[in-house]
């Protein structure tokens, strides 16, 4: 601490000074944010200091109490390593975050991380997944995205809700939306079901919602179809965001209409679909402290923990879970996020 004031940063991970005043009033306003948009309780008097404690040290924290642990599940984990430019093939990729990294579990992807790129090359993946299968020991995933934005035109078969919906078309768009759902679905059940005969511990339907409230019906359904297919698939769903978009504005999954759900509500149905792990979204806000933004993502994340009879696993990543939106997330930053979220909320993994 230097001059009355503690170092710490933005949401988008640049440095600044604030006072421990400062400080203090950010994690409130942060936990009242979320309250108020989550229709949430506050964190707690204790929860806050708790927070303060560890923001206004100047020493990052490395480790929460024995028993305290989480387990870590990973999303592209490929595609991470890939970017780095090492002349490795996804086999020796997830076999360095085994045994060098320390990883509780990994997961296979393709860089075109999609259900409806991969549905053509199923039979190359199924040969990949068999040898990461016979060279690892943690569990393995395989990842894709449901993405279900590139099921219309140019990319793929249906009409273009976004297009016809600037017409005025509202019903039309609609109906463009629902065409697409059923795309989806289909290939998400192929893929899921040949991957896991394969052997795969688990599949991971990551960045769900991502083209909002269909994409998200979409990946319920699937979930639900497979779950009844195959009774002890390890099914993951990682959301996109911390609220799921109005993109058609009337679908309803078990009576409940999905636009505009939080975590708490989301994780809800993803049980009721066959879920086993859910992964909730909480956006980093690049105008805040990361104090402010962990304080709003803890409290949103704690409702959602609360809510749940499943694991949830956070998304701690750039740009969610109170981690700053940087390419590489600055280490103190990702250290002081993880530690918060693991000692407020209590949930099971990131």
């Amino acid at each position: 601490m230097k001059n009355g004031k503690i170092a710490t940063r933005m949401g988008d991970g640049s440095l600044i000074e604030l006072t421990l005043s400062e400080l203090r009033v950010d994690l409130e306003n942060g936990t009242k944010d979320a309250a108020k948009w989550g229709k949430v309780d506050s964190l707690t008097k204790d929860e806050i200091d708790h927070l303060y404690d560890i923001y206004s040290s100047p020493i990052p924290p490395g480790h929460v109490e024995a028993g305290n642990e989480v387990i870590f599940t990973y999303d592209t984990t490929c595609n991470e390593i890939q970017r780095t430019n090492l002349p490795i093939d996804r086999t020796q990729m997830l076999q360095l975050y085994e045994k060098t990294a320390g990883a509780d579990t990994v997961e296979l992807g393709h860089i075109d991380y999609s259900f409806k790129a991969i549905k053509p090359i199923v039979g190359y993946e199924r040969s990949i997944l068999e040898q990461v299968l016979l060279t690892t020991t943690v569990p393995v995933f395989y990842g894709a995205m449901p993405n279900l934005g590139i099921y219309s035109k140019p990319d793929g078969p249906a009409p273009n809700p976004s297009e016809i919906m600037a017409e005025g078309k509202i019903e039309e768009a609609r109906a463009a939306s629902k065409e697409a759902i059923e795309y989806a679905i289909e290939d998400m059940v192929y893929v899921a079901g040949e991957l896991y005969e394969s052997g795969a511990d688990g599949i991971d339907f990551d960045t769900t919602g991502a083209a909002g409230d269909p994409d998200f019906y979409a990946t319920l359904k699937a979930v639900e179809i497979l779950r009844d297919k195959y009774p002890n698939m390890c099914i993951e769903m990682g959301m996109s965001g911390e609220h799921v978009l109005g993109m058609h504005g009337d679908l309803y999954y078990n009576d409940v209409r999905l636009a505009g759900l939080f975590p708490h509500q989301q994780v809800e149905l993803a049980e009721k679909a066959g879920v086993s792990i859910f992964g909730p979204v909480i956006n980093t806000t690049t105008a805040d402290t990361c104090a402010w933004n962990v304080a709003r993502v803890a409290t949103l994340l704690k409702a959602c923990v609360e809510q749940s009879n499943i694991p949830i696993h956070a998304n701690m990543g750039m740009g969610v879970g109170g981690v700053p939106l940087n390419s590489i997330p600055p280490i103190d930053s990702v250290m002081r996020a993880s530690k918060a979220i693991v000692d407020i909320t209590h949930l099971d993994g990131l």
